[in-house]
């Protein structure tokens, strides 16, 4: 099994570890009720896709 002859400096180390954050996933508004929603999902409050209504919600 290969071992590196030389240990990683701090900031090579750090140089590659730079992409590994977290991001915060992006939201946009419905477009019907404008409720927040993920893009390319369906809304959960109105039960809309793209301005059309794919499934009937219940009134509570």
């Amino acid at each position: 099994m290969a071992l590196p002859k030389r240990r990683h400096s701090h900031a090579r180390t750090r140089l590659r570890r730079a992409h590994d954050f977290l991001t915060a996933p992006t939201v946009s508004t419905c477009a019907s009720c404008g409720e927040p929603k993920l893009p390319h999902r369906l809304c959960s409050g109105c039960g809309s896709y793209k301005g059309r209504a794919v499934i009937q919600m219940e009134k509570e």
